[in-house]
C-alpha cells in the first residue's frame, strides 16, 4: 500500500481518527477559500471539513462514493471564450453540490481522478 498524499499533518490526523475498520486514506488535500478546510479521500468515501457553520462550528461531512452523482472541474472562461485552468471541483450529491478550491491544478486533478475512478467502477 502506498502512503497517502497530504498537505497538512493535522488534517490527515482528523481523517485518520474517523476511519472505519479496514478503510484506507488515499489523500487529504488542503482547501482554500471560504468555508471548506480540507477534502479527504479514502478508498470508501469523500470527507469534507466545512468551517462556514454559524457560531464558529465546524462540520466534517462523509460522502460515500455511491451517493455522488457527478464530479466536475469548475473553470472561468477567459475573454477569448476558452476555459482557463481550474483549481476547483464540484461534487454533486442529490440536489446538493459541494465546491472545493485547491492550491494548484495538480491537487484538483488528483481529487477529480480519484472520485471519477470510483464513479466509473
Amino acid at each position: 500500500m502506498s502512503e497517502p498524499v497530504f498537505d497538512k499533518r493535522d488534517q490527515l490526523d482528523k481523517v485518520a481518527a474517523g476511519l472505519l475498520e479496514g478503510e484506507r486514506i488515499v489523500a487529504v488535500l488542503d482547501a482554500v477559500g471560504a468555508g471548506t478546510g480540507f477534502l479527504g479521500l479514502t478508498d470508501r468515501r469523500v470527507v469534507l471539513q466545512d468551517n462556514s457553520f454559524a457560531r464558529k462550528k465546524t462540520a466534517i461531512t462523509s460522502i460515500p462514493y455511491s451517493r455522488i452523482s457527478t464530479v466536475s472541474f469548475v473553470a472561468d472562461r477567459n475573454v477569448l471564450g476558452r476555459f482557463a485552468s481550474s483549481s476547483t471541483i464540484s461534487v454533486t450529491v442529490g440536489t446538493q453540490s459541494y465546491e472545493v478550491q485547491f492550491r494548484g491544478d495538480d491537487k484538483v486533478r488528483l481529487a477529480h481522478d480519484v472520485i471519477l475512478g470510483h464513479l466509473t467502477r
